[in-house]
């Protein structure tokens, strides 16, 4: 019971902020319309801010863990791998193709993996979930580019594809936060507390802002790719990849971090770059919506399952 009580009190907070914006998009506080835009200034201001506060205010030093990166890169290549190998097989529509490889293997790790860390294992220094945010999300990025582009027609270009990486600003969030951090810059006061109150809405404006992107709709004639992904990306991801993160002897925050970036739901910046890049951006779309609404259920289960076990 003990175990259950710490993963509802972790797991469900973050679904009932999401709930919340379920419920202003209905009352028509904000439309789905607006999601995209104030993703759009949350994705340029607060959460760059937050990763770069989470970085100034941690130990990097205890942070930067390399056999937890390394695990964690070569765990989001190989699932990539598999993802790719089992849609080419499994469907033949080139637009559907690349929008359920990005399913299956891009996560809301941005999203979820701070506060979930946070939940599961209070009072812990998060430096070592940044880091891997770090190092995940331009992976995350860049396989997208090319997946999208691979299935667009068009062949992907390396200059533009690192430029784009460098010029995202949750990047720029971490490189900044590990730049001062290192040099010793101490931030006066007014500023540091300025950046601790924007870094903290970070995560609850994001969550609030997928929850009013959900929308309940028919899943058309892609309810078979719907159904493979949402097993895939909540179910069997999960199942094989932090079974070797528990074997590869992974604990504590660190595991926290793992259920976020191989448990979580769909990346919601899949749907924007579908319906930028090219592809089926109506099963892009469905994908993030069912996946977010059916992680409540699976992710409080594997966070329920690993704390049983005495994994945090």
């Amino acid at each position: 019971m003990s175990s259950f009580a710490v993963c509802l009190n972790a797991v469900l907070p973050l679904f009932l902020v999401m709930g919340l914006g379920y419920i202003a998009r209905c009352t028509g506080a904000i439309s789905r319309t607006d999601v995209p835009k104030a993703n759009k200034w949350a994705f340029k201001f607060f959460m760059p801010i937050m990763l770069f506060y989470n970085i100034y205010t941690s130990d990097l030093s205890a942070a930067a863990q390399p056999k937890i990166i390394i695990f964690a890169v070569v765990c989001v290549l190989v699932l990539y791998g598999l993802s790719f190998g089992f849609v080419m097989l499994a469907e033949k529509q080139d637009d559907k193709r690349g929008v359920m490889i990005q399913g299956l293997y891009r996560s809301n790790f941005v999203i979820m993996g701070i506060p979930l860390a946070a939940q599961l294992v209070e009072g812990a220094d998060l430096g070592p979930v940044v880091i891997l945010v770090a190092v995940v999300i331009p992976m995350f990025n860049v396989l997208a580019v090319i997946t999208l582009e691979m299935f667009n027609g068009t062949k992907p270009r390396a200059g533009k594809m690192l430029l784009d990486v460098l010029k995202n600003p949750l990047i720029i969030g971490i490189a900044t936060g590990i730049v001062v951090q290192l040099s010793g810059i101490k931030l006066p006061t007014a500023v540091e507390s300025a950046a601790g109150m924007i870094g903290k809405a970070g995560s609850p404006l994001m969550l609030f802002l997928l929850g009013a992107f959900f929308e309940i709709k028919g899943v058309g004639t892609h309810k078979k790719q719907l159904a493979v992904v949402c097993v895939g990306r909540l179910v069997i991801v999960p199942a094989i990849f932090l079974t070797l993160a528990v074997l590869c002897g992974v604990r504590g925050v660190e595991l926290a971090a793992m259920i976020a970036i191989f448990g979580s739901p769909t990346a919601i910046s899949s749907f924007t770059m579908t319906q930028q890049m090219g592809g089926d951006a109506a099963l892009a779309g469905d994908i993030v919506i069912f996946t977010s609404a059916l992680s409540c259920i699976t992710m409080f289960a594997w966070a329920l399952a690993l704390k049983s076990l005495g994994m945090f």
